[in-house]
């Protein structure tokens, strides 16, 4: 048969010629697979900077974009986090290539590998040879080290249910009574969680910020329905049990002679108008640890629907001494001679006064900042 056109007939070439066309062929594939590597890794790069690109976007717009468009730093983490599990999960799906392909040196990315704390449960896992007789005949061989590895492991949250039996006991001579040990004490009579799920659910809550309606539906997954309804009645009986708690830790915090006052926004929600309005929680807090002073530190959280002096002025009912504050007029009153308990002595703040300095010496003016009172130590 002969040859079709275009082709090599390799019987007809010489020897050395022959060599030299296997060799040509060979560096021939290998130019075609790194061309489809570097196909793909062109490719890997473009979604990576494309990536880059929307997070810069997003990150000079909560810098410098108007104050509508700005986001949360705990909203700009979201993308910082969506960013990494897009490239690790990029970086696994890469195919595996022979040739090595130069990389840009980039700082050591933080890890938690080999820093797992002590306290964490471990369980250990022992992997045997298939067997550790020598092989040249020798016998057993002898241990002389080992490798171990940690990882980090979850175990979800698992339900239970805690069945109370109360035996009942009764004298069959004489039959007059029956005796039954007492039902302990629930928090919700009849109810169904024990306090340790109250705590739980609180928990996520109020610190995890996990609305109850998402709790629900992670509780159904495990197979329990809990309507949103009854979580949250669950919430309103634990909050009237720990009310007193928070009045004991209130009343804690005004035996010292040294407080901080401060208020903050947040949103809530505003049924009937589809949208949130501002509320302010107020802060009491005391903190010696700065002077090595003898009480412990502590805080308490207030809601109320505005700014209003009074509000403040309610939450330090009783107190006697100094109050730290900033510049805000409404905590004026505080100083008022007709106050319940008498005038308080107000210290501002010296990180106000130091950056209303600053912001003064960078342009024209005079300082403007009323210092209420500065004590002497």
């Amino acid at each position: 048969m002969e040859p079709s056109p275009g082709t090599v007939d390799l019987a007809s070439l010489a020897p050395p010629l022959r060599a030299l066309f296997a060799d040509q062929q060979a560096a021939l594939e290998t130019l075609q697979g790194e061309v489809v590597s570097l196909t793909d890794r062109n490719r890997n790069l473009e979604d990576r900077n494309r990536r880059l690109e929307h997070l810069v976007r997003e990150l000079r717009r909560a810098m410098f974009g108007q104050k509508s468009e700005k986001l949360h730093p705990d909203q700009l983490q979201l993308a910082f986090e969506a960013l990494e599990g897009a490239l690790a999960e990029a970086e696994a799906d890469a195919p595996a290539s022979t040739t090595p392909t130069p990389r840009a040196k980039r700082p050591a990315a933080e890890r938690n590998l080999g820093h797992l704390p002590a306290h964490l449960p471990r369980t250990y896992k022992v992997i045997e040879p298939e067997s550790t007789l020598c092989p040249c005949g020798c016998g057993e061989m002898t241990k002389i080290g080992e490798d171990r590895t940690e990882r980090l492991d979850v175990v979800p949250a698992q339900l239970q249910v805690i069945v109370t039996i109360r035996p009942k006991y009764a004298c069959r001579q004489c039959e007059e009574g029956v005796t039954q040990a007492p039902a302990p004490a629930h928090l919700i009579e009849g109810g169904l969680p024990t306090e340790g799920m109250l705590a739980h659910v609180m928990v996520s809550k109020f610190a995890d910020h996990l609305p109850l309606y998402r709790q629900a539906q992670i509780y159904a997954r495990s197979g329990v329905d809990l309507h949103r309804s009854t979580l949250a009645f669950w919430v309103g009986k634990g909050s009237f049990e720990l009310r007193p708690v928070y009045e004991c830790l209130k009343a804690e915090l005004k035996t010292s002679n040294h407080l901080g006052l401060d208020e903050t926004t947040v949103r809530v929600l505003d049924p009937g108008r589809g949208k949130t309005k501002t509320g302010y929680m107020w802060t009491m807090a005391r903190d010696e640890r700065g002077w090595s002073g003898p009480d412990p530190p502590g805080c308490v959280y207030e809601y109320v629907p505005s700014r209003s002096g009074k509000h403040g002025e309610k939450l330090l009912e009783g107190f006697q001494g100094t109050v730290q504050v900033d510049g805000y007029p409404g905590h004026n009153r505080l100083r008022r001679e007709d106050r319940p308990g008498g005038a308080l002595t107000l210290a501002a703040c010296w990180t106000y006064v130091a950056a209303r300095i600053m912001l003064r010496r960078a342009g024209t003016g005079v300082l403007g900042l009323k210092i209420l009172h500065i004590p002497a130590t």
